[in-house]
């Protein structure tokens, strides 16, 4: 995966977040397949094959974890690496998000110009 783009199904109901995120991650070797709501997301799966999911875990309708399980769901996003985006970071919470079988967890605020690297760390990419 060095050698090409990364495919990336990412999920983020805040418009400014998406936005900040897809031209750092687009810039940095990531393509982007952005999505407003986890139910957009579940629309879109059934015809993506991405390496890596990048959720938010607060939003409305369908939260991260949500739209999580039903990702899974679909035969070629079984194994596909998670990374949430969340507010909520406290040991109990991520404990519980790693159960659920994320690879990582980024905090918000974040700080842009350093997401691409947070991702490679998490990933092996």
């Amino acid at each position: 995966m060095k050698n090409q783009n990364v495919k990336v199904l990412y999920v983020e109901d805040d418009d400014d977040i998406r936005a900040i995120t897809e031209l750092v991650l687009e810039g940095e070797g990531f393509d982007l397949v952005s999505c407003s709501s986890g139910q957009m997301a579940l629309e879109l799966g059934e015809n993506l094959q991405p390496d890596l999911l990048l959720l938010d875990v607060m939003m409305p309708g369908l939260d991260g974890p949500t739209t999580l399980r039903k990702l899974r769901e679909f035969s070629q996003m079984k194994n596909t690496p998670v990374i949430f985006m969340t507010a909520k970071v406290q040991p109990l919470e991520v404990d519980q998000y790693k159960s659920l079988g994320v690879t990582g967890v980024i905090s918000k605020p974040f700080d842009p110009m350093a997401l691409a690297d947070q991702l490679r760390v998490l990933l092996p990419l």
